[in-house]
């Protein structure tokens, strides 16, 4: 892996952040997304990483609840690398550093993602909990959820999650 620093977003990040994910995600506008959740009135967790003084990633946790139990957990997404970086270990590092951080608070984490690439954090396919808006079938298996505490237990119900996430255009294809 490069030489890379994890640190907290900050306000002039989002510039470059708005360059990093019209590189990484040429075909989805993913930034919309990103801008309500840091500007929004939710809090979330937003880390980046900076390689000298470039932004080569980021990644955002949503805090949200489960319903109806009201139980605590965080969405993660958006993961961005940029292009000429990725599988250097950078998401891996964002995701690691965000756990940590997450781990104080929140038993459980969910993502709409791949399973191969989410499956080395553990992350497995999630059917007790439904998300917010309904998926494609064939994304079933990309549900998932990985707990951050052993002894946790399972939640189930639906994620509630705040507004920037209830799009439905962002839980289908």
């Amino acid at each position: 892996m490069p030489d890379v620093e994890i640190k907290q977003a900050e306000t002039q990040d989002l510039e470059p952040l708005r360059q990093l994910y019209l590189d990484a995600f040429p075909d989805e506008d993913l930034f919309p997304l990103v801008s309500n959740l840091l500007g929004g009135s939710a809090p979330v967790l937003s880390l980046v990483a900076v390689s000298g003084e470039r932004t080569v990633g980021h990644v955002i946790f949503t805090p949200c609840k489960v319903d109806p139990s009201g139980i605590g957990v965080a969405l993660l997404g958006p993961l961005c690398v940029t292009p000429g970086l990725q599988k250097a270990g950078i998401g891996s590092a964002l995701v690691h550093a965000g756990f940590d951080r997450l781990r104080a608070t929140f038993s459980q984490v969910f993502v709409l993602g791949d399973p191969q690439y989410y499956g080395r954090f553990r992350f497995k396919s999630d059917d007790l909990v439904e998300t917010p808006c309904p998926i494609p079938v064939a994304w079933k298996e990309a549900w998932q959820s990985v707990s951050l505490d052993d002894a946790a237990v399972a939640v189930s119900g639906r994620l509630v999650v705040p507004d920037a996430w209830n799009d439905p255009a962002l839980w289908s294809d």
